[in-house]
């Protein structure tokens, strides 16, 4: 019986692992996005609070933690962790890990670039 317990928490486990996908592209302030529907306009900054990946043509909304990840990496950003005066840039490109729900990811990870 524990081999087949053990068994059936590893395929379960594995089959989670297989579903996460990765996208990459620029992260927004999700609720600029709603409003100009641009995302040309529409950068991340340290006061967005909810955040979108905008991917070729498609925007994605990410989940609370998704959020909360993305706000974390944003102000500890490499390119002012040398120099916190000094601005961050204006675009910022994201690689998000997770899985699509529906229009939403529910993020694993996020790594800014």
């Amino acid at each position: 019986m524990r081999r087949y317990v053990t068994l059936f928490t590893l395929s379960t486990v594995f089959s989670v692992l297989a579903l996460a996908k990765s996208w990459q592209g620029k992260l927004v302030d999700n609720a600029c996005y709603e409003q100009k529907k641009s995302a040309a306009t529409c950068d991340a900054t340290s006061a967005t609070t909810a955040f979108a990946l905008f991917v070729s043509t498609q925007a994605f909304k990410l989940d609370d933690a998704g959020n909360a990840k993305a706000a974390d990496a944003l102000k500890s950003r490499a390119d002012r962790s040398s120099d916190p005066t000094k601005p961050a840039s204006a675009q910022v490109m994201a690689k998000i890990t997770g899985t699509k729900d529906g229009e939403n990811l529910k993020v694993e990870t996020i790594e800014l670039q």
